[in-house]
Protein backbone atom coordinates (compact mmCIF):
# COMPACT_ATOMS: atom_id res chain seq x y z
CA UNK A 1 0.00 0.00 0.00
CA UNK A 2 1.15 3.31 -0.81
CA UNK A 3 -0.22 6.32 0.43
CA UNK A 4 -0.15 10.34 -1.80
CA UNK A 5 -0.20 13.50 0.43
CA UNK A 6 -0.98 16.17 -2.03
CA UNK A 7 -0.17 19.68 -0.59
CA UNK A 8 -0.98 22.81 -3.13
CA UNK A 9 1.23 25.52 -2.13
CA UNK A 10 0.96 29.37 -2.73
CA UNK A 11 3.35 32.09 -1.38
CA UNK A 12 3.80 29.63 1.45
CA UNK A 13 7.74 30.41 2.46
CA UNK A 14 6.83 30.60 6.03
CA UNK A 15 5.28 27.59 6.62
CA UNK A 16 6.71 24.93 4.01
CA UNK A 17 9.25 23.49 6.08
CA UNK A 18 7.39 22.94 8.83
CA UNK A 19 4.37 21.23 7.14
CA UNK A 20 6.89 18.95 5.40
CA UNK A 21 8.25 18.45 8.60
CA UNK A 22 4.91 17.02 10.43
CA UNK A 23 3.92 15.82 7.15
CA UNK A 24 6.60 13.33 6.61
CA UNK A 25 6.70 12.66 10.37
CA UNK A 26 2.65 11.47 9.74
CA UNK A 27 3.50 9.67 6.78
CA UNK A 28 6.37 7.62 8.76
CA UNK A 29 3.66 6.30 11.48
CA UNK A 30 1.45 4.90 8.94
CA UNK A 31 4.39 2.20 7.87
CA UNK A 32 3.40 2.96 4.45
CA UNK A 33 5.33 3.73 1.39
CA UNK A 34 4.37 7.52 0.61
CA UNK A 35 4.80 10.63 -1.28
CA UNK A 36 4.42 13.68 -0.42
CA UNK A 37 3.19 15.92 -3.60
CA UNK A 38 3.89 19.74 -3.13
CA UNK A 39 2.06 22.06 -6.04
CA UNK A 40 3.62 25.13 -6.47
CA UNK A 41 1.20 27.03 -7.90
CA UNK A 42 3.31 30.19 -9.10
CA UNK A 43 4.36 30.89 -5.64
CA UNK A 44 5.99 34.68 -6.06
CA UNK A 45 8.58 34.11 -3.04
CA UNK A 46 11.02 31.31 -1.53
CA UNK A 47 8.25 28.85 -1.83
CA UNK A 48 10.21 26.93 -4.78
CA UNK A 49 13.49 27.38 -3.58
CA UNK A 50 12.43 25.87 -0.18
CA UNK A 51 10.46 22.83 -1.57
CA UNK A 52 13.64 22.01 -3.96
CA UNK A 53 16.01 21.75 -1.05
CA UNK A 54 13.64 19.68 0.66
CA UNK A 55 13.06 17.28 -2.68
CA UNK A 56 17.08 17.19 -2.73
CA UNK A 57 17.40 15.60 0.48
CA UNK A 58 14.48 13.60 0.85
CA UNK A 59 13.42 11.51 -2.39
CA UNK A 60 9.63 11.16 -1.15
CA UNK A 61 9.33 14.72 -1.60
CA UNK A 62 7.88 15.12 -5.76
CA UNK A 63 7.69 18.58 -6.98
CA UNK A 64 5.24 19.78 -9.20
CA UNK A 65 6.11 23.28 -10.71
CA UNK A 66 3.48 25.18 -12.13
CA UNK A 67 4.28 27.98 -15.28
CA UNK A 68 2.34 30.39 -13.31
CA UNK A 69 -0.86 30.90 -10.50
CA UNK A 70 -3.35 28.42 -11.76
CA UNK A 71 -5.34 28.82 -8.72
CA UNK A 72 -6.10 25.81 -5.95
CA UNK A 73 -8.83 23.58 -7.40
CA UNK A 74 -6.38 23.54 -10.31
CA UNK A 75 -3.32 22.72 -7.89
CA UNK A 76 -5.55 19.90 -6.16
CA UNK A 77 -6.28 18.06 -9.56
CA UNK A 78 -2.92 18.26 -10.50
CA UNK A 79 -1.77 16.70 -7.13
CA UNK A 80 -4.47 13.46 -7.97
CA UNK A 81 -3.76 13.52 -11.63
CA UNK A 82 0.06 12.72 -10.89
CA UNK A 83 -0.21 10.67 -7.41
CA UNK A 84 0.45 7.35 -7.36
CA UNK A 85 -1.14 6.35 -4.28
CA UNK A 86 -3.66 3.62 -3.37
CA UNK A 87 -5.02 6.45 -1.08
CA UNK A 88 -4.33 9.99 -1.03
CA UNK A 89 -4.88 12.87 1.40
CA UNK A 90 -5.64 16.38 -0.20
CA UNK A 91 -4.15 18.83 2.87
CA UNK A 92 -2.82 22.52 2.60
CA UNK A 93 0.25 23.76 3.63
CA UNK A 94 -1.03 26.39 6.15
CA UNK A 95 -1.40 23.50 8.95
CA UNK A 96 -5.01 24.54 9.85
CA UNK A 97 -5.81 21.01 8.93
CA UNK A 98 -3.81 19.16 11.52
CA UNK A 99 -1.46 16.42 9.87
CA UNK A 100 -2.31 14.01 13.28
CA UNK A 101 -5.99 13.84 11.48
CA UNK A 102 -4.45 11.90 8.35
CA UNK A 103 -3.70 8.93 11.35
CA UNK A 104 -7.40 8.71 12.24
CA UNK A 105 -8.83 8.93 8.32
CA UNK A 106 -6.79 6.07 8.20
CA UNK A 107 -8.21 4.26 10.85
CA UNK A 108 -11.85 4.70 9.78
CA UNK A 109 -11.20 3.85 6.45
CA UNK A 110 -9.92 1.25 7.52
CA UNK A 111 -11.85 0.14 9.94
CA UNK A 112 -15.76 1.46 7.53
CA UNK A 113 -13.77 0.42 4.16
CA UNK A 114 -14.42 4.15 2.94
CA UNK A 115 -13.84 4.94 -0.39
CA UNK A 116 -13.81 9.03 1.46
CA UNK A 117 -13.12 10.00 4.34
CA UNK A 118 -13.96 13.83 4.24
CA UNK A 119 -12.78 16.10 7.41
CA UNK A 120 -15.85 17.88 9.14
CA UNK A 121 -14.69 20.97 11.28
CA UNK A 122 -15.86 20.91 14.18
CA UNK A 123 -14.51 24.19 15.20
CA UNK A 124 -12.64 26.58 13.21
CA UNK A 125 -9.74 28.86 15.20
CA UNK A 126 -8.13 32.60 13.37
CA UNK A 127 -11.29 32.83 11.03
CA UNK A 128 -13.03 35.95 11.26
CA UNK A 129 -16.95 36.29 12.04
CA UNK A 130 -17.79 37.15 8.75
CA UNK A 131 -15.98 34.21 6.86
CA UNK A 132 -17.30 31.85 9.57
CA UNK A 133 -21.09 32.88 8.91
CA UNK A 134 -20.47 33.31 5.11
CA UNK A 135 -19.01 29.52 4.97
CA UNK A 136 -21.86 28.08 7.03
CA UNK A 137 -24.67 29.48 4.88
CA UNK A 138 -23.07 28.86 1.88
CA UNK A 139 -23.02 25.51 2.30
CA UNK A 140 -26.79 25.02 2.84
CA UNK A 141 -27.65 27.41 0.81
CA UNK A 142 -26.06 25.75 -1.89
CA UNK A 143 -27.51 21.92 -0.41
CA UNK A 144 -31.04 23.63 -0.82
CA UNK A 145 -29.98 24.79 -4.52
CA UNK A 146 -28.38 21.64 -5.45
CA UNK A 147 -29.90 18.09 -6.85
CA UNK A 148 -26.39 16.02 -4.84
CA UNK A 149 -26.81 16.70 -1.26
CA UNK A 150 -22.79 17.43 -0.34
CA UNK A 151 -21.94 17.24 3.53
CA UNK A 152 -21.22 20.90 5.25
CA UNK A 153 -18.55 22.40 7.08
CA UNK A 154 -16.03 20.41 4.85
CA UNK A 155 -13.51 21.67 3.14
CA UNK A 156 -11.25 19.83 0.77
CA UNK A 157 -8.99 17.99 2.95
CA UNK A 158 -10.28 14.68 3.18
CA UNK A 159 -8.60 10.89 1.85
CA UNK A 160 -9.25 9.31 -1.07
CA UNK A 161 -9.45 5.28 -2.34
CA UNK A 162 -7.65 4.64 -5.97
CA UNK A 163 -11.05 4.37 -7.11
CA UNK A 164 -11.85 7.38 -6.83
CA UNK A 165 -8.47 8.73 -7.94
CA UNK A 166 -9.40 7.08 -11.08
CA UNK A 167 -12.67 8.01 -11.29
CA UNK A 168 -11.60 11.64 -10.76
CA UNK A 169 -9.11 11.56 -13.51
CA UNK A 170 -11.51 10.94 -15.92
CA UNK A 171 -13.72 14.45 -15.37
CA UNK A 172 -12.60 16.44 -18.40
CA UNK A 173 -14.55 19.46 -17.17
CA UNK A 174 -12.37 22.63 -16.47
CA UNK A 175 -13.98 24.82 -13.91
CA UNK A 176 -13.52 22.31 -10.81
CA UNK A 177 -15.52 22.34 -7.69
CA UNK A 178 -13.72 19.50 -6.28
CA UNK A 179 -15.16 18.69 -2.87
CA UNK A 180 -18.56 18.75 -4.90
CA UNK A 181 -17.59 16.07 -7.67
CA UNK A 182 -15.80 14.03 -4.88
CA UNK A 183 -19.84 13.74 -3.06
CA UNK A 184 -21.27 13.70 -6.67
CA UNK A 185 -19.44 10.56 -7.26
CA UNK A 186 -21.08 8.41 -4.47
CA UNK A 187 -19.90 5.82 -3.14
CA UNK A 188 -19.12 5.03 0.62
CA UNK A 189 -18.04 8.64 1.83
CA UNK A 190 -17.83 8.96 5.62
CA UNK A 191 -16.99 11.97 8.18
CA UNK A 192 -13.90 12.50 10.20
CA UNK A 193 -14.71 15.22 12.66
CA UNK A 194 -12.09 17.58 13.75
CA UNK A 195 -10.80 20.84 15.68
CA UNK A 196 -9.38 23.20 13.04
CA UNK A 197 -7.07 25.39 13.73
CA UNK A 198 -4.88 28.63 13.02
CA UNK A 199 -3.10 29.22 10.44
CA UNK A 200 0.60 28.24 11.48
CA UNK A 201 2.41 31.45 9.48
CA UNK A 202 1.39 33.73 6.58
CA UNK A 203 -1.60 35.18 5.48
CA UNK A 204 -4.65 33.30 3.99
CA UNK A 205 -5.22 32.79 0.37
CA UNK A 206 -9.01 33.05 0.38
CA UNK A 207 -9.81 36.82 0.40
CA UNK A 208 -13.55 37.82 -0.56
CA UNK A 209 -13.00 38.16 -4.12
CA UNK A 210 -11.96 34.54 -4.79
CA UNK A 211 -14.52 33.32 -1.91
CA UNK A 212 -16.99 34.77 -4.33
CA UNK A 213 -15.73 33.33 -7.44
CA UNK A 214 -14.91 29.81 -5.66
CA UNK A 215 -18.77 30.33 -4.36
CA UNK A 216 -20.58 30.78 -7.74
CA UNK A 217 -18.21 27.67 -9.09
CA UNK A 218 -19.59 25.72 -6.66
CA UNK A 219 -23.11 26.95 -7.14
CA UNK A 220 -23.04 26.96 -10.95
CA UNK A 221 -21.53 23.47 -11.32
CA UNK A 222 -23.96 21.70 -9.36
CA UNK A 223 -27.18 23.40 -10.02
CA UNK A 224 -29.87 24.92 -13.00
CA UNK A 225 -32.27 26.69 -10.21
CA UNK A 226 -30.00 30.01 -10.59
CA UNK A 227 -31.47 29.99 -14.35
CA UNK A 228 -35.05 29.35 -13.08
CA UNK A 229 -34.80 31.84 -10.11
CA UNK A 230 -34.29 34.30 -13.76
CA UNK A 231 -37.76 33.33 -14.85
CA UNK A 232 -39.45 33.33 -11.66
CA UNK A 233 -38.52 36.97 -11.48
CA UNK A 234 -39.18 37.94 -14.93
CA UNK A 235 -42.83 36.03 -14.02
CA UNK A 236 -43.22 38.62 -10.97
CA UNK A 237 -41.96 41.75 -12.85
CA UNK A 238 -44.47 41.16 -15.17
CA UNK A 239 -47.11 40.69 -12.55
CA UNK A 240 -46.55 43.43 -10.48
CA UNK A 241 -46.65 45.83 -14.05
CA UNK A 242 -49.77 44.26 -14.77
CA UNK A 243 -51.00 44.96 -11.32
CA UNK A 244 -49.88 48.49 -11.28
CA UNK A 245 -51.48 48.93 -14.89
CA UNK A 246 -54.93 47.84 -12.74
CA UNK A 247 -53.92 50.31 -10.58
CA UNK A 248 -53.69 53.01 -12.47
CA UNK A 249 -56.92 52.16 -14.24
CA UNK A 250 -59.07 52.02 -11.83
CA UNK A 251 -57.84 55.55 -10.38
CA UNK A 252 -58.48 57.09 -13.45
CA UNK A 253 -61.95 55.54 -13.47
CA UNK A 254 -62.52 56.43 -10.40
CA UNK A 255 -61.68 59.93 -10.00
CA UNK A 256 -59.87 61.29 -12.90
CA UNK A 257 -58.89 64.34 -11.43
CA UNK A 258 -57.44 63.40 -8.54
CA UNK A 259 -55.31 61.36 -11.01
CA UNK A 260 -51.94 63.12 -10.78
CA UNK A 261 -48.90 61.31 -13.10
CA UNK A 262 -45.69 61.76 -11.60
CA UNK A 263 -41.98 60.23 -12.58
CA UNK A 264 -41.41 58.85 -9.19
CA UNK A 265 -43.55 55.99 -10.31
CA UNK A 266 -41.99 55.58 -14.10
CA UNK A 267 -38.43 55.55 -12.58
CA UNK A 268 -39.31 53.32 -9.79
CA UNK A 269 -40.71 50.74 -12.77
CA UNK A 270 -38.09 51.07 -15.02
CA UNK A 271 -35.87 50.63 -12.37
CA UNK A 272 -37.44 47.39 -11.51
CA UNK A 273 -37.45 45.61 -14.76
CA UNK A 274 -34.33 46.98 -15.58
CA UNK A 275 -32.81 45.12 -12.36
CA UNK A 276 -34.70 41.82 -13.13
CA UNK A 277 -32.83 42.13 -16.94
CA UNK A 278 -29.69 42.40 -15.64
CA UNK A 279 -29.80 40.13 -13.32
CA UNK A 280 -31.23 37.37 -15.79
CA UNK A 281 -28.84 38.51 -18.33
CA UNK A 282 -25.78 37.80 -15.49
CA UNK A 283 -27.12 34.62 -14.50
CA UNK A 284 -27.43 33.10 -17.89
CA UNK A 285 -24.01 34.88 -19.16
CA UNK A 286 -22.14 33.16 -16.70
CA UNK A 287 -23.73 29.69 -17.69
CA UNK A 288 -22.37 30.79 -21.03
CA UNK A 289 -19.11 31.75 -19.82
CA UNK A 290 -18.54 28.12 -18.45
CA UNK A 291 -19.85 26.71 -21.30
CA UNK A 292 -16.94 28.97 -23.76
CA UNK A 293 -14.59 27.72 -21.39
CA UNK A 294 -15.13 24.36 -21.61
CA UNK A 295 -15.13 24.77 -25.47
CA UNK A 296 -11.96 26.51 -25.75
CA UNK A 297 -11.15 23.20 -23.83
CA UNK A 298 -7.44 25.05 -22.68
CA UNK A 299 -5.60 22.78 -20.25
CA UNK A 300 -6.15 23.33 -16.89
CA UNK A 301 -2.84 23.86 -15.62
CA UNK A 302 0.68 24.11 -17.28
CA UNK A 303 3.58 22.70 -15.39
CA UNK A 304 6.63 23.83 -15.47
CA UNK A 305 8.69 20.93 -14.19
CA UNK A 306 8.62 18.35 -12.11
CA UNK A 307 11.09 16.90 -9.53
CA UNK A 308 11.24 12.99 -8.16
CA UNK A 309 9.28 11.87 -10.53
Amino acid sequence: MKLSIIIPCYNEELVVNESYKQLAAVAQQTAMDYELIFINDGSKDNTYSLLKQLSDEDKHVKIINFARNFGHQCAVTAGINNCTGDLAVIIDADLQDPPEVILQMLEIQQRENANVVYGVRKSREGESRFKLITAKYFYRILNKMSDVKFPVDTGDFRLIDRKIIDQFNQLKEKNKYIRGLISWMGYKQVPCYYERKERFAGETKYPLKKMIKFATTGLLSFSKKPLKLAIWLGTIAVVCALIYALIILILKLVNPASFVVGWTSIILITIFFGGVQLLSVGILGEYIGNLFDEAKDRPEYIIDNKVNF
